[in-house]
């Protein structure tokens, strides 16, 4: 299974539906207060860094499936927020979301972020992604940036080793 990844703008159809599904799923579960997913016009704002994630199918790059998204928004320097974390339903369980999450954090520590963050919910819903986060060296954490305390948000963080620079030859 072969992925790629994709710095996107969000204005292919099929990255806005897959957004919009993600906002519904988002709506669907969280009180309104307590729902921190970003829309398309939000993900395309200064400061935030929105890559999709592209299944080939058998017969390459011409037949692309979008399977996930990510993004990275900019907190203050050294500090970003991993937001819209997703992989399609029926691929869930199959190794995408690491492949997804190891591009986040790579792309992170290649721009000189040292702290990622995250915010995701308490219910029940959204426990496979807490274990899944924990798994990945993300704790709890307090609110960070403008967050607040919410017994709907659950705050998790872990620290990006810097990339190692090249010696000059």
């Amino acid at each position: 299974m072969e992925l790629y990844f994709t710095l996107d703008p969000a204005t292919d159809a099929r990255v806005v539906a897959f957004l919009q599904e993600h906002l519904d799923d988002m709506y669907r579960i969280s009180p309104p207060e307590s729902m921190h997913a970003l829309n398309v016009t939000q993900l395309r704002q200064p400061g935030i860094r929105f890559w999709t994630t592209w299944l080939s199918e058998d017969d390459g790059d011409k037949n692309l499936r979008l399977v996930g998204t990510c993004a990275l928004k900019d907190l203050e320097p050294g500090h970003a927020e991993l937001k819209s974390m997703r992989v399609s339903a029926g691929l869930r369980g199959k190794g995408i979301a690491q492949q997804v999450l190891d591009h986040a954090l790579a792309q992170a520590q290649a721009s000189g972020v040292q702290r990622i963050s995250l915010e995701t919910g308490t219910e029940a819903f959204f426990a496979p992604a807490r274990q899944f986060y924990a798994r990945n060296g993300f704790v709890l954490c307090e609110p960070f940036g403008s967050y607040a305390l919410d017994p709907n948000s659950c705050f998790m963080t872990r620290e990006i080793a810097l990339a190692a620079q090249a010696e000059p030859a």
